[in-house]
């Protein structure tokens, strides 16, 4: 088995994308991009935009690859979009690509949202989504629905997936490590690998006790795993990153990020979207020049890399 995590936050953009290889199957997981489109009153810097466009790319040509689909749930940053805005993936970049694919879907607990954005994704592709809850295919098995954070949060759930290969991956996406529902089904599949995503504590909504029982979800966690891999609302700020690395510090267990899985450099561009407008000044009406297709975001590619070392 290859996993390949495609885009998250410690990649540079909003999302929990991966591409899974099997023997028999090729499979794309959460196949959707945001960028947080505003933070500290700022649009994306062009830097990050650049980010997206490459990542976008990949995502549309792992797709074309893919025998399976899956959609954890229905949420603007996991799917690609019929109203996306400039710096999501439209659905239309995609529509009539690779018609064989079947496309595992959360059908359950949907809100009116996500209920609309799974019918106009169906229309659009001319492809009817499977349901997914509770069903194995191949290497794939799906949970039910788990909360999306909170247990309390009855309005929207997520549906976790494990692959079987050699070793076991679980995709846990948008669990948060915010309740035990998510925590025992991912133990009970005996994985060895587990991309999740980490606690917003980024939201000041989010308290202390809250954060706690994260942390300690995490820890559970990696004593029964080889490969904890947290990413995602957790690193929408460097607190996050922190809080990553002091757990991975006290467990002395494989707590990484994305960025540090697929051995690249780790960028957390809605984090520092301040300094990016910094050190690398965006001029007036770049946003609305971008949207219309008037400017390309190469120079600032150019910038970034130099800046990153990437």
């Amino acid at each position: 088995m290859e996993i390949e995590i495609l885009g998250t936050e410690s990649l540079g953009v909003r999302g929990l994308c991966c591409f899974v290889k099997t023997k028999n199957q090729n499979i794309l997981i959460d196949p959707g991009i945001a960028l947080g489109y505003k933070r500290s009153k700022l649009l994306p810097h062009p830097f990050q935009v650049a980010v997206d466009e490459r990542i976008q790319k990949n995502i549309i040509k792992r797709w074309s690859e893919a025998t399976d689909i899956v959609i954890s749930h229905f949420h603007g940053d996991h799917v690609p979009l019929t109203d996306a805005n400039p710096y999501q993936l439209d659905i239309e970049k995609i529509a009539g690509l690779n018609s064989e694919v079947k496309i595992w879907a959360k059908s359950y607990n949907l809100s009116k949202t996500e209920d609309r954005r799974a019918i106009s994704i169906s229309f659009t592709l001319n492809k009817e989504l499977i349901v997914a809850e509770g069903k194995e295919s191949g290497a794939m098995s799906f949970s039910i629905p788990v909360p999306h954070g909170e247990t309390n949060n009855n309005l929207y759930t997520v549906m976790m997936t494990r692959i079987e290969e050699d070793y076991v991956f679980v995709h846990a996406s948008d669990i948060q490590l915010l309740n035990d529902e998510s925590i025992s089904q991912i133990l009970s599949w005996n994985p060895d690998i587990v991309l999740a995503s980490g606690p917003p504590i980024y939201l000041s909504q989010l308290n202390e006790e809250q954060v706690k029982a994260a942390w300690d979800r995490a820890i559970k966690l990696s004593q029964q795993v080889d490969i904890l891999i947290l990413d995602h609302h957790l690193l929408r700020n460097c607190s996050g990153l922190k809080w990553l690395d002091e757990l991975a510090n006290k467990t002395k267990k494989n707590i990484i990020c994305a960025a540090d899985f697929m051995k690249k450099p780790r960028l957390l561009l809605e984090a520092q979207r301040k300094s990016l407008y910094k050190n690398m000044p965006v001029p007036e009406r770049w946003h609305e020049s971008y949207a219309e297709n008037k400017v390309s975001t190469k120079r600032y590619w150019n910038l970034g890399r130099k800046f990153y070392k990437i």
